[in-house]
């Protein structure tokens, strides 16, 4: 028994008729509660220790690598430093969900910094090209600074003026100018010079008021775009305003001024008159005392802090004559040149010592190791929310983790200090958060859809714990118990969850259990991932449906557009990878390598961009669907993980035994290995060709142990040139034990066979994989294709008799008038990833009966019940299985005696082996 499996029902599973998922594991097979297991009993190598050579995975991580050399890193630091109020060096933020102009409201940016830095120590572990590292500089010096600014007063960003010097506000730094707040005079003049840098509506040059019912403002640009003077004692029904013409130019000196005498506002821009109001009943001295006098900022908080430059601000007693307003004249009340170079206080030059302040609409600094591209208000807002609503608070642990995770790498493949000293910062200013809130509110808050997600925060902190020693008890105070306590008694509570705010919560659970030897962490991620796998898993590797998991076993229910969110399958790999260093149970490579093969692979555009990765979010499984390799507004999540995937794909190749004695060979890729004085190379053309070699440099003594995949039906071995004798059952491991020499050679042959796999809601609709490979049919119908596949079956069951190969593009087959491609292909063609099996007729090896393939009530055709039994020894075997089936037939009265005699007659004669 391997896996609970007799041997025959191994060759019965790969037999590959409609079958259910290769995976090592039934489907709904139960999961016992294991032995205590110890961890350590694998170790994966480094990243440098294993180099990919030309193959599958070369060709797409070659295309993210060019992107990541040419990607100028200091427009992923314009959010880190416009929200630090630093010099953003011109740069120009990525957009989508990194910047401020993305999916609600940039609330998630920083995230994408952090794929981008795991990918750069990646790259450089992978390499070593100094490209990368310098790029890694570059970002751990510009978000140290950052760090250091967030924890002081804001200082002036100071800037070449209309004359002299002036003040820029960066967009996203949240700064604004605090004058000191006194009585207004009736009559009164306001002028500035402005260079607004965005278009953004209600963006105030000045903002006078106690809330939002009384005030004045001045706003660069009113919901038409055009500058707005308002003033009233009621809130913003009763204002009394002056609307310009035309909006001010972006990034270029506007002169404006507001004048008020008696009943008349007269609003200027550049020295003419823009607007006037002759009805105005309520004038500066009617306010009485307000709180705020604000350069930049608006009362009512929905409001934008205004982006751009500001220079001699000028505020009179008086109502300036159209001649004097963009005379050179200095405020009798306020008057401001901004000519500070240094500090965050502004002279008053008008004699009265009135100086402003530059502040943040956020408070004071930050607290100790806060390092984000927001304020920290996200984080304090979550912990009152009792519902989801990411237009408010979008995951802040969640970006917290990408950060951390892109340190830790840096600092892992690097060893550059400052990483580290980030990332412990990090923690201690999360831990002094979280430590002070009630378990209540930390369980309530990890429970909230979207804003309370946190990724893989757990197991970033638990690598960095491995690194220092410190931030243990941090990991813990993410514990969702619920979900915990549910998958360690093995309860499916899955329906209905979000897919990747899950994930990786379990991942960081193993990392745990490695760090506190704690059970529940461990049957907790060793159930969880049989709830998904295959009970939920589509045919390409991955999960979910609008991002959300179904009921357990619905598989075609949940086909759709918007199935499959890569970033479920990047974190699934994880944890497979991860459970697989525990317990060696082969089920979960053949689950690591149907992923990787297929969706991973296939979730890379197989072209080059400078400025986009071309990863997908989704993965449409729909008739006809067309991936979508730039979605939503860029800068995804999936994209993120996407150029991290691609920088790490040889990390799982081999594992080596914690005491070097074993040498495990996980999958079939074109790698060079250097380990304990020996050089393991891997030349194969896989998964093109069918089966790998492996020359030994070096002498060494280990025991070398190949995985023999689920889906193999035949799995031979020989070492130089001698066929080895192995019991190598599909979903296991064999070993070959020996004093390895240099120049010996270890070949494998796995020859693929075509199998259809039947999803468990719909077991008509059917997927089709070629050994590891998912075959999709490039057609752009929204209908399903319906195909029959019986009547070309071989005595092993493979239907690869059915598929015609097309001259000069490997993996590319024609079935009838369908063209086949293997999914991995990263192109824009229309496809279908499943079919509808139909078989009519009674057809063995091409030869049609003539009789109708029969069904019964539970949907079980004939042909279902005689390939049921597959692989058959011989044709005898076959022949006596065809004829029992049909004498059983005849008997439930679902067959005649005739069409039993021409279903005899047609299996003895057809040319079947």
């Amino acid at each position: 028994m391997v896996n609970g499996f007799a041997r025959r029902d191994f060759l019965r599973a790969a037999s590959l008729t409609a079958a259910a998922p290769l995976l090592g594991v039934a489907a709904g097979e139960a999961m016992a509660a294991p032995e205590a297991v110890a961890p350590g009993g694998l170790r994966p190598f480094e990243l440098s220790e294993v180099a990919l050579t030309e193959g599958v995975f070369s060709k797409k991580r070659d295309l993210v690598l060019a992107y990541a050399r040419g990607y100028d890193v200091n427009r992923l630091l314009q959010v880190f430093r416009a929200n630090a109020g630093l010099d953003t060096l011109g740069a120009v933020a990525p957009g989508g969900w990194e910047g401020l102009d993305g999916e609600a409201n940039g609330n998630l940016r920083g995230h994408y910094t952090g794929h981008f830095l795991s990918m750069l120590a990646q790259a450089y572990g992978s390499t070593g090209d100094t490209v990368y590292l310098e790029k890694i500089r570059t970002m751990l010096g510009a978000l140290t600074e950052c760090r250091a600014a967030l924890r002081r007063d804001p200082q002036v960003l100071s800037v070449p003026g209309k004359s002299g010097r002036a003040v820029e506000q960066v967009r996203g730094s949240y700064q604004y100018i605090d004058l000191p707040a006194e009585p207004l005079p009736a009559t009164f003049t306001f002028t500035a010079w402005v260079r607004p840098s965005h278009d953004a509506n209600w963006t105030r040059i000045f903002d006078f008021g106690n809330d939002t019912t009384r005030y004045l403002y001045l706003a660069a640009r009113n919901g038409n775009g055009v500058p707005r003077f308002a003033i009233t004692l009621n809130g913003p029904g009763a204002e009394q305003g002056i609307n310009g013409t035309a909006p001010l130019p972006l990034n270029e000196w506007s002169h404006v001024a507001v004048t008020i005498a008696g009943t008349t506002g007269t609003l200027y821009v550049n020295g003419v008159r823009a607007g006037t109001n002759t009805a105005m009943s309520v004038n500066p001295a009617a306010l009485g005392t307000l709180a705020h006098h604000w350069l930049g900022r608006s009362h009512f908080g929905g409001d934008p802090v205004f982006a751009g430059a500001l220079d001699d601000v000028n505020l009179f007693s008086r109502a300036l004559g159209a001649d004097e307003i963009t005379a050179s004249l200095k405020g009798d009340l306020n008057s401001y040149a901004f000519d500070e170079t240094t500090g965050g206080t502004f002279a008053d030059v008008s004699g009265r010592d009135r100086h402003a302040t530059l502040r943040r609409t956020w408070g004071g600094p930050s607290h100790p190791g806060f390092l984000a591209a927001y304020p920290e208000t996200q984080f304090i807002t979550l912990e009152t929310m009792t519902r989801p609503d990411y237009q408010v608070v979008w995951a802040p642990y969640y970006t917290a983790h990408k950060i951390l995770k892109g340190l830790v790498d840096a600092y892992r493949n690097t060893q550059d200090t400052r990483a580290l000293d980030l990332a412990d910062g990090l923690c201690d200013w999360m831990f002094s958060r979280l430590s002070k809130l009630p378990a209540e509110v930390r369980q309530r808050m990890w429970g909230i859809f979207s804003s309370g997600e946190y990724g893989g925060l757990v197991e970033a902190i638990v690598d960095l714990h491995a690194i220092t020693g410190k931030h243990l008890e941090l990991a813990r105070l993410f514990d969702l118990d619920s979900l915990i306590t549910a998958c360690a008694e093995n309860r499916d509570v899955l329906e209905g969850l979000h897919a990747n705010q899950h994930i990786p919560i379990f991942t960081g659970l193993l990392r745990l259990y490695e760090a506190t030897g704690e059970q529940r962490y461990w049957l907790a991620a060793r159930n969880f991932w049989g709830m998904v796998v295959p009970p939920r898993m589509f045919s390409i590797g991955g999960t979910s449906t609008d991002e959300f998991w179904r009921a357990r076993n619905v598989v075609a229910g949940g086909l759709s557009d918007t199935s499959a969110e890569t970033c479920c399958a990047h974190n699934l790999l994880k944890l497979s990878r991860q459970l697989f260093l525990h317990e060696q149970s082969p089920k979960y490579f053949d689950y690591y390598e149907r992923a990787l093969y297929n969706q991973i692979l296939g979730s890379k555009q197989d072209r080059a961009d400078a400025e986009l990765p071309l990863m997908t979010y989704f993965i449409g499984l729909t008739p006809g669907a067309v991936r979508d390799f730039t979605p939503k507004q860029g800068t995804t999540c999936c994209e993120g993980t996407g150029m991290e995937s691609a920088t790490k794909y040889q990390d799982s190749v081999y594992f080596r035994a914690a005491d070097d004695s074993r040498l495990y060979v996980n999958l079939y890729s074109p790698s060079v290995l250097k380990w304990k004085g020996v050089t393991v190379t891997q030349t194969t053309g896989f998964p093109v060709e069918q089966g790998t070699t492996l020359r030994i440099t070096g002498r060494a003594r280990f025991d070398l142990s190949l995985r023999v995949p689920a889906w193999a039906g035949e799995f031979t071995v020989t070492v130089n040139g001698v066929r080895q004798r192995l019991d190598a059952l599909p979903g296991t491991y064999v070993t070959l034990s020996r004093s390895w020499r240099d120049g010996d050679v270890v070949r494998v042959r796995m020859p693929f066979a075509l199998r259809a796999e039947r999803t468990p809601d719909q077991p008509l609709v059917q997927s089709l994989m070629y050994g590891p490979i998912h075959l999709v049919a490039r057609d752009a119908r929204r209908d399903f294709l319906e195909l029959g596949l019986y009547g070309r079956a071989a005595l092993s069951g493979d239907l690869a008799g059915n598929l015609q190969p097309i001259a000069g593009s490997p993996l590319h087959f024609r079935l009838g008038e369908v063209a086949l491609a293997p999914f991995f292909e990263g192109t824009e063609d229309a496809f279908h990833s499943y079919f509808r099996r139909v078989e009519p007729k009674i057809v063995f090896a091409g030869v049609d009966s003539g009789v109708a393939n029969p069904v019964r009530a539970d949907g079980a055709t004939f042909l279902d019940e005689v390939w049921v039994a597959a692989p058959f020894s011989s044709r005898s075997v076959f022949l006596d299985r065809v004829t029992a089936v049909a004498r059983r037939w005849v008997g439930d009265g679902l067959m005649s005696v005739a069409d039993h005699d021409r279903v005899i007659r047609t299996a003895r004669n057809a040319p079947i082996r």
